[in-house]
């Protein structure tokens, strides 16, 4: 690491010499490799976005200029460069840094990344705010060919042609975002082609003819029509962005020279990189989905830890039961089939499965449409990703009451991808969409059976809401709207999905203290009253409630509403959420800890409601309560 060890800035990258720079990438990449192989992240796609990171600190100072990732799955060769090399063994753990862009952790990001489609329509905005401020940046947006399956980018995109600002659009090219791309856009990047020769020749008569401006204009109409003999015509002219490419994604040299000239034109430019994701690395190469997000590995072999039964995998296999026997059950994702467990049902049933790629919004509405016309659509997506569909899901779904279920994979705290990635919105904005109902399994066998009933028993919209991994220590299976689990008289303790396993093992604890709780799972979070938890505070007097949610529309709010309503008097509340729903990165069991959502933490919340338990002694007596 001779060369990367002098890196610690734009500035410091412009200082080597173009010999220097392939060895620079080299060891970023095997660096990259070292480390990702011990904390996880996203491999492949980083390793083919190096030669790439390393042109545009080359062109560009980003401490000034806007550097705006897409997603940000292609961020760490740009935190290396930029100072955090040394901190790097601490992605996307607790404390550490994050695997995303985020400008609260170094202002070389130039904005908050976790999302696909988006950056071009930042930078627009970025280069705009620069115009009207009358200041001296350069903007450029780096986006991904997975990520123009989204509207988003389209709409950027045609903001851009017909603004006129000066800015640069890098399009990375792969074939993939997770899965293989779909769609029309990826038939038309297939067929882009330029002859190597034109880049060249472009510039050599820029230079040869800029400083005569009669002589310019007057060829101008010559190399207009020599630019459509050799590079035919393509959406982003079309758009009013000059188009430049493709470049070899793995050439700094090359990269370097276009970028430069693409930004010296002063006008919207987009650069076409042609690069390979998991570069340098072979398993990575051969197996790039597999390779995209990982945990730990062996660096040499690339061998992972044998992967656990996950809810995704159980609804995968269960919905390809169910469709075996009702032919109108179609599956759609939006570029996560393996994610999300559709893998084995796209393999069983090709001509029923539909990947829209990374356009929700269009998951949706499609799916609107498939179910007027009397299908059975069942869309898995992530929660923090299902958000981008908002409208869809009142406009398209819920004024019809069409019958579409919707699988929420990743609900609650998914751990090291962080704040971008939670899944803690989803029960506030399912709650408002009209008609919908809301079902979350504590279990493998209770989300088959739910899922069963919300295909073949439900009407309407439906969402079943379920986390990353696997199921805990509660592998029961009771799917009414609420079941009581334990049975006691001084405290009431509710939770639904995998936390009631939390509550399960704070009553143990209680126990041992002396204090008998009641235990309520909830599965139907919304459209259902609360009867046995009602019951249960009439009782006890004292609630205890947690949710891996934001606070707001959190089901603990409307259960205290409830018991105001019935004139229940309640001595103590407590109702453990996360808030605004910001929460940093770490493991899972980190971040509950962070939180307050573990078991040692609700314990000591019920003490403070009980009046505190005097541990001390062989009698573990509770001090009376002050309410």
């Amino acid at each position: 690491m001779n060369i990367l060890n002098k890196v610690n800035s734009s500035n410091d990258i412009k200082t080597l010499s173009a010999e220097q720079l392939p060895v620079l990438c080299e060891e970023l990449r095997e660096f990259i490799i070292q480390n990702v192989a011990k904390t996880g992240g996203h491999l492949a796609s980083n390793l083919g976005t190096i030669e790439l990171t390393v042109a545009l600190h080359r062109v560009y100072d980003s401490s000034v200029d806007r550097i705006v990732f897409d997603v940000g799955h292609q961020s760490y060769a740009h935190k290396i460069i930029t100072g955090r090399r040394d901190e790097f063994s601490t992605l996307r753990s607790y404390g550490g840094i994050s695997g995303f862009p985020k400008p609260y952790e170094s202002n070389d990001d130039a904005f908050i990344a976790g999302h696909a489609s988006t950056s071009v329509a930042v930078a627009l905005g970025m280069a705009r705010a620069r115009t009207l401020k009358n200041e001296n940046y350069n903007v450029v947006a780096v986006i991904g060919d997975g990520a123009l399956t989204g509207g988003l980018a389209y709409e950027g995109l045609a903001n851009v042609g017909g603004s006129s600002e000066p800015m640069v659009i890098i399009l990375n090219d792969n074939g993939m975002s997770i899965n293989g791309n779909v769609g029309g856009m990826a038939k038309l990047l297939s067929r882009e082609r330029i002859k190597p020769g034109y880049i060249n020749f472009k510039r050599w008569y820029r230079n040869a003819f800029e400083n005569v401006p009669s002589l310019y204009n007057a060829n101008h109409k010559l190399k207009e029509a020599l630019k459509k003999t050799i590079l035919p015509s393509n959406i982003f002219d079309a758009m009013g962005i000059y188009y430049l490419g493709p470049v070899d994604g793995h050439d700094v040299e090359q990269l370097e020279t276009v970028i430069r000239w693409a930004k010296e034109m002063s006008a919207p430019v987009l650069v076409h990189v042609i690069s390979k994701k998991g570069k340098g690395c072979r398993f990575a190469e051969e197996h790039p989905d597999k390779y995209h997000g990982v945990s730990s590995f062996d660096p040499v072999t690339g061998a992972m830890p044998d992967s656990q039964c996950c809810f995704s995998s159980v609804f995968g296999d269960k919905l390809i039961e169910l469709a075996k026997d009702n032919g109108d059950i179609v599956a759609i994702t939006a570029a996560m089939s393996s994610g999300t467990g559709l893998d084995k049902f796209e393999v069983k049933y090709p001509e029923r499965f539909f990947d829209v790629g990374i356009a929700e919004q269009e998951a949706v509405s499609m799916a609107a449409g498939m179910a007027k016309q009397g299908l059975v659509p069942v869309i898995a997506i992530y929660s923090s990703f299902l958000q981008r569909a908002y409208d869809m899901l009142i406009h398209d779904i819920s004024l019809q009451r069409l019958h579409v279920v919707f699988c929420v994979d990743r609900a609650g705290l998914v751990g090291n991808d962080g704040e971008t990635h939670h899944g803690l919105f989803d029960l506030s904005y399912l709650s408002s969409v009209p008609y919908m109902q809301i079902l979350c399994p504590a279990s493998f066998a209770e989300l088959e059976q739910m899922l069963d009933m919300a295909i073949n028993e439900l009407d309407g919209p439906v969402a079943i809401r379920y986390p990353r991994g696997g199921e805990g220590a509660y592998k029961g299976c009771d799917i009414s709207p609420s079941i009581k689990l334990l049975d006691g008289d001084n405290i009431t303790l509710a939770a639904y999905g995998t936390t009631i396993n939390t509550m399960l093992e704070l009553a143990d604890k209680l126990k041992a203290h002396g204090i008998s709780a009641d235990v309520i799972k909830l599965s139907s979070l919304h459209l259902h009253p609360y009867d046995d938890v009602l019951a249960s505070l009439k009782k006890t007097g004292v609630f205890l409630m947690a949710e891996e949610v934001c606070r707001s529309g959190c089901v603990a709010d409307s259960i205290m509403a409830a018991a105001e309503q019935s004139c229940i008097p309640v001595k103590a509340s407590c109702c453990v959420n996360l808030g605004s729903g910001v929460v940093t990165h770490g493991s899972p069991q980190e971040l509950r800890r962070h939180c307050g959502l573990d078991a040692d933490s609700l314990f000591e919340a019920a003490c403070r409601m009980l009046g505190g338990i005097d541990v001390q002694g062989e009698e573990n007596k509770i001090r009376p309560a002050r309410f």
